[in-house]
């Protein structure tokens, strides 16, 4: 049985940051790199509201995939997409966070037709320190798109794998955000395991040094590819 994610009250209005604060901030934690970019000036045409694709099952990233990496296991390309969805809802997050105190708000993600990049055409978010509990707050966020994108899968995928690549997607991100912004390490270390405390990150891996190694307890399945190989946190690679 999976944990269960926490039981919150939605967050209070009072909490909430100026458009313009939020699109300042995430216009500056985009320098640190694509995964943390949410555009901001995308445009309505060639862009869908990011629950459309995962209503679809994340067919056509997860198609990419398999055809990329010459695979015809289903499950690999369904695995590495949500791994790279994962990765680009963690990193702008955790980076706004840490770096201005805002939380963005994920309601209302889009994403563009033809690729995985990932807008806000209305940054809207919340001041962290004026949350009951901001980092439960950044948790949710990202938990509650993998979870919808988990629902619509057709491709049947254990839930702790996909867990377990929430896990990396997470600890990948901070390391990225940990080696341009080093000045982050002590409140990122105590988000991010405070985050792998909680809810579905329970048990799927643990930090393993002061960079923020990590080794998780489940496999990605990228290994199962023609030219694979085990990643460096998978629980197969010695």
């Amino acid at each position: 049985m999976r944990p269960a994610e926490p039981v919150t009250a939605g967050p209070p209005d009072a909490a909430r940051a100026p458009g313009g604060a939020v699109a300042a901030a995430l216009a500056d934690v985009a320098t640190l790199g694509g995964f943390f970019a949410l555009r901001t000036d995308a445009p309505d045409e060639g862009w869908h509201p990011v629950q459309h694709s995962y209503d679809r099952g994340f067919a056509d990233l997860s198609t990419a995939v398999t055809d990329r990496y010459r695979t015809t296991d289903q499950r690999v390309g369904v695995s590495i997409a949500q791994l790279g969805h994962a990765a680009r809802l963690w990193s702008p997050v955790l980076a706004c966070t840490l770096l201005h105190g805002i939380v963005p708000d994920l309601d209302a993600l889009r994403r563009q037709d033809t690729a995985s990049a990932l807008g806000l055409p209305a940054p809207a978010g919340w001041y962290a320190d004026r949350l009951p509990d901001g980092e439960l707050a950044v948790g949710a966020q990202v938990m509650d798109h993998l979870s919808r994108l988990e629902a619509g899968l057709a491709v049947r995928i254990a839930p702790r794998l996909l867990d377990g690549n929430a896990a990396s997607a997470l600890m990948g991100s901070a390391g990225v955000l940990l080696a341009a912004r080093p000045e982050t390490r002590v409140p990122l270390t105590r988000l991010v395991t405070r985050l792998l405390g909680t809810g579905r990150l329970v048990g799927t891996g643990s930090v393993t040094g002061p960079g923020l190694a990590f080794r998780r307890r489940s496999c990605c399945l990228y290994y199962r590819t023609p030219a694979g190989s085990k990643c460096g946190d998978c629980c197969l690679a010695r």
